[in-house]
C-alpha cells in the first residue's frame, strides 16, 4: 500500500453490552466513515466464532464480517483482520483456523486450556501488522467484556484492549430492553483498569422519540461518568453480511406482501454461508425464507440446500425431522428445482464417507439423498480459492423453454471452502454445469445437474452475487410458471456499495464523530 504510516496506527475498540447488539454493522459503517473522510482504515477481529465464512484473495478463510468490512474500507482482506475463526461442528466442539488454515479440531476446554495461552503472540503480531500498514485500526471485540469465567484468558474484548492500548467504546441495543442495565450491570462486572478504557457508549436501534429518552441518558452519564456518543436510529432491512445464524430467527417467513417466485432455504442445524442467498432475498420478484420442518417447507420453486459444517450430521436432521421426505414430495412438483450449495450439493449424492473423522470424532459413512449419482469423502486437506468462469453451453437451465434463458456465455464468480472430494460415476446421466478456473490455474468442469435441470448442485459459494447467472435461473423458475422473465434487475456491487453509504450517512447522522476521533487521538477532518 502506498504512502505507509510513519507510526502504528490509531486503535478504537468496540465492544458490546451482549452478542447480536449491532457491533459488526457499526464497525462496517465506522470502516466507511473513516475512509470517505480520507483515512485508510482496516478492522480487526482477533478471534471470530461464526460459520459465515470469507475467502480472501490468497485463498485463506477468515470470517464474513471482516471480509465485509475490508470492502467497506476499500482494500483487500487478509488473515491478518480475524487470525483465529473458531467453525463450530457439534456441540462442545469446532475446527479452529488459525491464519486461514485448519489447525485442529478441539473441545471448548481444550481450546481454553491449551490453545488460548499461547494465542498472545498470534493476535499481536497479526494486530501490528495492520498497524504498520494502515492509520486507522477498527478492533471489533465478541459477545460481552464481562463475562467472569472466561475474562482470565480474554484475547478479544478487554485483554487484547489492554494489550493494544485502546480505547473503548460501549454499544448496547435499546430494542431488546433493560439497555441501562446492560450498560451499568457491565461496567459493575469490570475491572477499575478496564472501566478507565470505556470513554462513550453507544446506544443501538432505538425506534423512539429521544426526548423521551433523554432523562435516562442523562441519568446514565451522571452515575457512569462517561459520555453516551450516539443513539443511533433502528435501520430496517440492513443488506450487509451477517456472521451469525442468530439473524435467521427474524427470516423464517421472508419478506412481507405477495412475490411471484418462493424459495425455501432448509436450516440445518450447523448451516453455514447462508450469505450465498442474500443476492436472491433482494430480487424484487423473489421470497427467501429458512425453514426447519417439512410444516414450514410448503410449496416452493425452488428449494435450496445450503453449507453445512456437519454435512453428515446434517443429513441425519433431514431424516429426522421428515425433511427428506417432504423435500422429496415437493421436487415431484412439475417445474420445482432442487438445488444444493457445498455441503447441500455433497448430500445431493448417494453416498458420503468422512475416513478421517474431519467432520466428526468417529470415521463414519452415510447414505445421501440420491438426487444424483455423486459419492464424497471428506479428506485432511481444506479448499479454499475464489473461482471465476462460465456456464456450460449445454447447462440444463436452457432445456427450459425460452431460448435465451441460459445464455452459455454467462460469466460467474464465486469461492470453494471445502473438505469433500465429489466423484461424479455416471456422467452420461447429468450434465456439467460450469466451466471455471482458479487463479493461475487450468479450467475446468464443476458442479453436476440432471439433465432435465431441475436437480443440480456446485461447491461455489456466493454464485448468485453473479448479477446475469442470478437473473437467468430466476427467469427459468418464471418461465416454468408461464411467467414473463425479467431483466436484470439491479447489480449486486453497486448495491452492496450503496449500503456501506447508507449505513455510514445514519451513523454519522447520530453520532458524535468530532468525539470519537478525539476519543482515538486523531484529528478530525475539517
Amino acid at each position: 500500500m502506498e504512502d505507509r504510516p510513519s507510526q502504528p496506527a490509531a486503535v478504537l475498540m468496540l465492544q458490546g453490552t451482549a452478542s447480536d447488539v449491532g457491533k459488526s454493522v457499526i464497525t462496517t459503517a465506522l470502516c466507511r466513515i473513516f475512509k470517505q473522510d480520507g483515512f485508510k482504515p482496516a478492522p480487526f477481529k482477533s478471534q471470530n466464532m461464526a460459520l459465515n465464512s470469507y475467502v480472501t484473495e490468497d485463498g485463506k478463510e477468515i470470517g464474513r464480517a471482516q471480509g465485509a468490512q475490508a470492502e467497506a474500507c476499500g482494500i483487500e482482506a487478509t488473515t491478518d483482520m480475524n487470525p483465529i475463526l473458531i467453525k463450530p461442528v457439534r456441540d462442545m466442539h469446532s475446527q479452529i483456523v488459525v491464519h486461514g488454515v485448519p489447525f485442529a479440531q478441539m473441545s471448548a476446554s481444550d481450546y481454553r486450556q491449551h490453545f488460548l495461552p499461547e494465542a498472545k503472540q498470534t493476535v499481536m503480531d497479526a494486530l501490528n501488522r495492520l498497524r504498520d500498514t494502515y492509520d486507522i485500526v477498527l478492533m471489533e471485540g465478541a459477545g460481552s467484556p464481562a463475562e467472569i469465567n472466561l475474562k482470565d484468558r480474554d484475547i478479544v474484548n478487554m485483554n487484547l484492549a489492554g494489550w493494544a492500548d485502546a480505547p473503548v467504546i460501549l454499544i448496547s441495543d435499546i430494542d431488546r430492553g433493560g439497555v441501562f442495565a446492560s450498560i451499568v450491570g457491565t461496567l459493575e462486572l469490570l475491572e477499575p483498569h478496564e472501566v478507565a478504557r470505556v470513554k462513550g457508549f453507544i446506544i443501538n436501534k432505538f425506534r423512539g422519540d429521544l426526548s423521551l429518552l433523554q432523562p435516562g441518558l442523562d441519568w446514565l452519564e451522571e452515575r457512569t461518568g462517561i459520555p453516551v456518543l450516539g443513539v443511533l436510529p433502528y435501520i430496517r432491512d440492513i443488506q450487509i453480511e451477517a456472521e451469525d445464524s442468530v439473524v435467521l430467527d427474524s427470516m423464517r417467513h421472508g419478506k412481507s406482501g405477495k412475490t411471484e417466485l418462493d424459495l425455501a432455504v432448509i436450516r440445518y442445524p450447523r448451516i453455514s454461508n447462508f450469505t450465498d442467498f442474500d443476492a436472491l432475498s433482494r430480487e424484487p420478484d423473489v421470497n427467501v425464507r429458512y425453514v426447519t420442518s417439512p410444516e414450514e417447507l410448503g410449496s416452493p420453486d425452488a428449494i435450496l440446500l445450503p453449507g453445512t459444517k456437519d454435512t453428515i450430521g446434517d443429513l441425519a436432521f433431514l431424516r429426522e425431522s421428515g425433511l427428506e421426505q417432504a423435500i422429496a414430495s415437493q421436487t415431484e412438483r412439475e417445474h420445482v428445482q432442487l438445488v444444493g450449495i457445498c455441503g447441500g450439493y455433497q448430500m445431493l449424492g448417494r453416498h458420503l464417507k468422512d475416513p478421517f473423522a474431519v467432520e466428526a470424532n468417529q470415521i463414519q459413512e452415510a447414505k445421501g439423498l440420491g438426487w444424483l449419482p455423486l459419492s464424497t469423502t471428506f479428506l485432511q486437506e481444506k479448499q479454499t480459492v475464489r473461482a471465476s468462469g462460465r456456464v456450460q453451453p449445454d447447462h440444463p437451465l436452457r432445456l427450459y423453454g425460452e431460448q435465451d434463458v441460459a445464455d452459455a456465455s454467462l460469466p460467474i464468480n464465486g469461492y470453494e471452502i471445502h473438505m469433500g472430494v465429489t466423484e461424479c460415476h455416471e456422467p452420461e446421466r447429468v450434465t456439467a454445469l460450469f466451466e471455471i478456473s482458479h487463479p493461475g490455474g487450468q479450467p475446468f468442469q464443476e458442479g453436476w445437474g440432471s439433465v432435465d435441470g431441475r436437480v443440480w448442485g456446485t461447491y461455489l459459494h456466493g454464485l448468485f452475487e453473479s448479477d446475469q447467472f442470478r437473473r437467468s435461473w430466476l427467469n427459468a423458475l418464471r418461465a416454468g410458471k408461464g411467467l414473463a422473465p425479467l431483466q436484470e434487475t439491479y447489480s449486486t456491487h453497486e448495491r452492496k456499495e450503496m449500503e456501506f453509504d447508507r449505513v455510514a450517512e445514519s451513523l454519522r447522522s447520530a453520532l458524535d464523530m468530532k468525539r470519537v476521533y478525539e476519543i482515538m487521538g486523531v484529528q478530525a477532518p475539517e
